[in-house]
């Protein structure tokens, strides 16, 4: 009987799993099935450059269907992993319930925003993992120029122009920085809205940012972003948002129409959905061969798994990119061994360290232990990640985007509608009702 891998994710652990497999199983050999609540997976390290317009949306997601042509694709959410029966139950966008067996399951559904019972912040703030939510950031800060543009009222003004983003690592400070550089660009088109009118937020609960980078570059990355202006807050947190007002404990208040939620992610709630071992945040317990301890048929990676660091003893791989990419490489390789009945290997990387970007020609990085600062790291930046972005037609229209704006300024279209796109037409069978209803 023919192996069934399946596979519960299609981030970057899932997708470079699969299409490792794809390439190297023998025909026949296993079938592989994909689930995942999208049929795409998204490149998140250049979600800061498609939400500043610097790159288009499209080109920062790659289609599973389209590159993993020998696998099942199939979409809809888990609710199950009954590891005894070897069965997953997933529910599809719309109608029943279903159960898919497997011989081999890989767990890789990746992480979720991390929040915190902040009263308010449900219903103002917005996270920045998906490509979704940078669309909508784009459009949204976009949207805001408009309206300070176009009302009279200074107080509605005052809050359009103010941006507060919650959590400096990597997701919070690349986000703010690229929409900060872009909205400076964008105030050239918009008479009576100065650079100086928007006020920036970047509040932090620790006393540092960029942790990844090491403590020098954090710093100069700090000294950075108040030099343009932008209000960075360390030791503070958000006490409350509830609309629109923010209240911060080292007692400051004021309102702000964009609200940023970047402070942390956690395993994705799928892991808890079954009866794998979970460890004190939630992920699943891995070994060093990426198999979930006690069950030599589950492996497990990425975000959601506890993947002891061989390079560092006593700690786990951190949840970034760079591990997700490489793991991804052992898990396939161990999966093979598994079918073919030879011997697996453990992971081992040591960390090569980071690279951040700070808008148009800014950056930082320290890559093995050496510093970069500026427009070579943020060429640097620009280089590492269009080398890990998958397929060949991916990398070719990322740098399209980026030769094409050598030449011509960012497109500052707000396209508000995107996320309410049945408005329109909703208003006009509404005018319709009240028309018939008058005659």
């Amino acid at each position: 009987m023919t192996p069934r891998i399946v596979i519960l994710g299609g981030g970057s652990v899932g997708m470079f799993t699969a299409l490792r497999l794809q390439r190297r199983l023998r025909a026949g050999e296993a079938h592989i099935t994909l689930i995942d609540v999208d049929s795409y997976m998204t490149y998140q390290p250049f979600l800061p450059e498609a939400a500043a317009g610097n790159l288009e949306a499209r080109h920062v997601v790659v289609s599973l269907r389209r590159v993993l042509p020998r696998c099942t694709i199939l979409n809809g959410v888990i609710e199950d992993i009954d590891t005894g029966r070897r069965e997953v139950s997933f529910r599809p966008h719309r109608g029943q319930a279903r159960s898919v067996g497997y011989d081999l399951l890989v767990v890789c559904p990746g992480s979720i925003s991390r929040t915190l019972p902040v009263p308010g912040l449900a219903e103002s703030g917005i996270g920045f993992k998906t490509v979704e939510e940078a669309i909508h950031l784009r459009n949204h800060v976009l949207g805001q120029l408009d309206l300070a543009a176009s009302t009279d009222d200074e107080a509605i003004r005052r809050e359009a122009l103010t941006f507060v983003f919650v959590g400096a690592g990597f997701a919070g400070v690349e986000a703010l920085a690229e929409l900060e550089d872009m909205a400076h660009d964008a105030c050239r088109y918009y008479p009576g809205v100065e650079p100086s009118d928007l006020k920036w937020y970047l509040i932090e609960a620790t006393d540092r940012i960029l942790p990844e980078v090491g403590p020098e570059m954090g710093a100069w990355t700090l000294e950075q972003l108040r030099a343009r202006g932008i209000d960075v807050r360390l030791k503070t947190s958000l006490e409350s948002a509830v609309d629109g007002r923010i209240v911060l404990d080292d007692g400051s208040v004021f309102d702000a129409a964009t609200l940023v939620w970047t402070a942390g992610v956690k395993p994705n709630p799928v892991v808890a959905h079954g009866d794998l071992p979970l460890d004190g945040k939630g992920r699943v317990r891995a070994t060093p061969f990426l198999n979930v301890v006690g069950h030599d048929e589950v492996f497990a990676a990425g975000d959601c798994a506890a993947v002891p660091d061989l390079t560092k003893p006593g700690q786990y791989t951190a949840p970034n990119a760079q591990h997700a990419i490489r793991q991804a490489r052992v898990l396939a390789d161990n999966l093979l061994a598994t079918i073919r009945g030879t011997a697996r290997r453990p992971y081992r990387h040591a960390y090569a360290g980071s690279v951040a970007s700070l808008g148009l020609h800014k950056g930082v990085a320290q890559i093995y232990g050496v510093k970069l600062r500026g427009p070579l790291a943020w060429f640097v930046h620009r280089t590492y990640h269009l080398s890990r972005m998958p397929t060949t037609n991916r990398k070719a229209r990322v740098l399209m985007d980026w030769t094409l704006a050598l030449f011509f300024r960012r497109d500052i279209t707000a396209l508000a509608a995107l996320s309410d796109p049945r408005r329109e037409f909703e208003y006009a069978a509404m005018t319709e009702r009240t028309v018939s209803h008058a005659r």
